[in-house]
């Protein structure tokens, strides 16, 4: 059978009328009424019922019509997806985010996607420090990622999509708790809730940086994989952790947050593999420009 002459029978069957469905098809009417014999023939029974007057579909003709429209629907939706495809209207993301960008920067990219490219997939991977998702760009595992420079990998492009300051999480009776602000000074003999030292954080580096201007080496009492477990260990009342400021998006029983003084901020990047040309990665970098996601040099610090 030709997929042709499932085309043509559905013409005929939605018009009833070989002369118009030959003129919807921009075709001449006796090869179309040839074409349906032919299909007839092959599947060895009438479709169609016809008269000087009219053409009705009979009940082998009801039933194959039924078939017909949907595999052609079927057809018509797979040529449509693949060609968004091909022009990065539609695929799977894969975006890799430190803990706390996927308090604020995360509904914020995703939410922008599902508006700006409703055919793409996110396939999202938290709690992901920096030198995590560059093995991730360059082992081809993700696809962006929303990390804290420096980037120490070569051939990863990053542009600045934000800079937070870092705030202070304490327990809720926590001597600081009831404090508007809090200076690095005053932490001076607590026990720090961080990230491991093997992995890398940008934020455990500032923090130190931070700490060591204001005199003192922060005590480490807990070392935490994710910020989720940092935050639970301050709810628990075990120590106090030095976060970006996007963890006020989620609050947490327990935790209260402190503005800090002394101004400590770490900057956010979208960053990408240099060699990537797939047509999905330009559109969402187009779409980040067109609505102004990215930080001008200035904004970013440079």
């Amino acid at each position: 059978m030709e997929f042709r002459h499932l085309r043509y029978f559905a013409a005929v069957a939605e018009t009833r009328h070989f002369g118009k469905a030959a003129e919807q098809l921009h075709m001449a009417q006796p090869p179309l009424s040839q074409a349906i014999r032919r299909l007839e023939a092959e599947l060895g029974v009438e479709l169609f019922s016809r008269t000087t007057r009219q053409v009705a579909l009979t009940g082998a003709g009801e039933v194959f019509r039924t078939d017909a429209e949907r595999i052609l629907k079927a057809v018509d939706e797979a040529v449509a997806r693949v060609a968004r495809f091909a022009s990065g209207a539609e695929g799977v993301l894969r975006i890799g985010l430190t803990g706390s960008a996927s308090y604020r920067q995360l509904p914020a990219l995703a939410r922008l996607v599902k508006r700006e490219m409703p055919h793409v997939m996110l396939e999202v991977h938290t709690e992901m420090l920096t030198p995590a998702q560059e093995a991730g760009l360059i082992e081809r595992r993700l696809d962006v990622g929303v990390l804290r420079p420096p980037v120490r990998q070569e051939g990863i492009a990053h542009r600045a999509v934000a800079t937070e300051a870092l705030v202070v999480a304490v327990p809720e009776q926590h001597r600081l708790a009831e404090a508007d602000t809090v200076r690095v000074e005053q932490l001076r003999h607590e026990d720090f809730v961080m990230y491991g030292a093997a992995l890398g954080s940008v934020v455990n580096d500032t923090v130190v940086r931070g700490c060591l201007a204001a005199g003192f080496y922060p005590r480490p009492a807990y070392e935490v994989t994710e910020t989720s477990a940092a935050l639970a260990l301050v709810a628990a009342g075990l120590g106090i952790a030095v976060l970006p400021d996007s963890i006020r998006s989620a609050p947490r029983e327990g935790v209260r947050c402190k503005t800090i003084e002394d101004a400590l901020s770490v900057r956010l990047d979208l960053a990408w593999r240099e060699d990537d040309d797939s047509p999905l990665l330009r559109n969402l970098l187009t779409v980040l420009e067109r609505n102004h996601l990215f930080l001008d040099e200035v904004a970013a610090g440079h």
